[in-house]
């Protein structure tokens, strides 16, 4: 593994490709969009940036979706990330074992918690406002002896 790797982190786009959030992803060498993808035409938009990893949310319909899995598990380097789109769905009795960090979506609410050795994100929503919570992405930068650290980018929209 590279001695750092920069994860691009999308999520709740609902269809809504952003110049600011393409912007803020430039120079990721993965991008993870977890769920409410909303339009294929927003995985090939982020595809012109890095490869891309992205998973099926609960609003995401149509025969496009049928090859999103419901949630994943994304191997870089010496790092393991658990990918939901709903943070609901993991079990901390059984999936937590070897993570480095669980990536999720769905609530639109930007988060980095720190819980035990496991960093959890939610990169917030890149899609249409929703409420008064911001429009956001993240990053996560990998770096080699199994550290992380993870950041919020407001997008000025």
């Amino acid at each position: 593994m590279p001695s750092r790797v920069l994860i691009g982190l999308i999520s709740d786009t609902h269809g809504l490709i952003r110049p600011e959030a393409l912007k803020a992803l430039r120079g990721s060498d993965l991008i993870i969009h977890c769920g409410d993808v909303g339009d294929p035409v927003v995985l090939e938009a982020l595809r012109t940036l890095a490869p891309v990893r992205a998973i099926r949310g609960n609003n995401d319909r149509g025969s496009w979706t049928n090859r999103l899995p419901a949630q994943d598990l994304v191997e870089v380097g010496g790092h393991t990330i658990r990918v939901f789109h709903n943070l609901a769905e993991f079990d901390p009795d059984t999936d937590a074992a070897g993570l480095t960090a669980v990536v999720s979506g769905h609530s639109h609410k930007p988060l980095i918690e720190k819980r035990g050795a496991v960093l959890f994100i939610n990169p917030g929503s890149a899609g249409p406002r929703r409420f008064k919570l911001p429009v956001t992405v993240a990053s996560l930068v990998l770096r080699s002896e199994s550290r992380c650290e993870a950041k919020i980018v407001r997008l000025s929209v």
